[in-house]
C-alpha cells in the first residue's frame, strides 16, 4: 500500500519539510508515504476565498490515485487514539488499495473533498496550521506502524 498525503501548499518552512521527511523516511515500503503538494491559490486583500478553496479542492481530487481509499483530515472528523489509528492502519494495509489523505489549505478543505472522502479524521478539536498537519500526520502514521510491529518507538504508559 502507498499512502498519498495530498496537501495544499508548497514552499514550506524548512522545519516542516525536515519534520515530515524524518517520519516519512522511517515508514517501510509496505506503507510508503508520498507527499503530493497542490499549489495554493493566491490570497490577497480581495481574494475570492471560496473560489480558491474550490479550485484547490478540484486539484486535490484530481491527484487521488484511482481506486484509493480517501480520508479527509477535518476538525469535525473522527478522533482516534494511537491504538485506534493503528487499527485503522492495519485495516488499510490489508485492504488491498492505496490510501489518500487530504489536507486542506488555510481555510480548510473544499466541500467536494469532504464529500469524496470515505472517512473523516480529526487530529484534534484544535485547529492546526496546515503546514504542521503534515508533520503530525507523518509522525502519527509512523507511531501507529511502530505499535503494530511492536517497535519500541511507541511506548504507551
Amino acid at each position: 500500500m502507498q499512502i498519498h498525503l495530498i496537501a495544499v501548499g508548497s514552499k514550506m518552512p524548512r522545519w516542516v519539510t525536515e519534520g515530515y521527511e524524518e517520519f516519512a523516511r522511517r515508514l517501510p515500503a509496505e506503507c510508503r508515504l508520498h507527499l503530493v503538494e497542490v499549489a495554493a491559490g493566491k490570497r490577497g486583500k480581495n481574494a475570492d476565498v471560496v473560489r480558491l478553496t474550490q479550485e484547490e479542492g478540484e486539484k486535490m481530487l484530481a491527484a487521488i490515485p484511482k481506486g484509493a481509499q480517501v480520508v479527509a483530515l477535518e476538525v469535525g472528523g473522527k478522533d482516534w487514539s494511537t491504538e485506534q489509528l493503528a487499527t485503522q492502519l492495519d485495516g488499510w494495509l490489508h485492504g488491498g488499495c492505496d490510501l489518500a489523505l487530504l489536507v486542506g489549505g488555510p481555510e480548510g478543505l473544499a466541500p467536494s473533498c469532504r464529500a469524496r472522502a470515505d472517512q473523516l479524521w480529526s487530529l484534534s478539536r484544535l485547529t492546526y496550521p496546515h503546514p504542521l498537519v503534515r508533520v503530525v500526520v507523518a509522525e502519527q502514521l509512523y507511531r501507529a506502524w511502530s505499535l503494530l510491529k511492536g517497535h519500541p518507538y511507541h511506548r504507551a504508559g
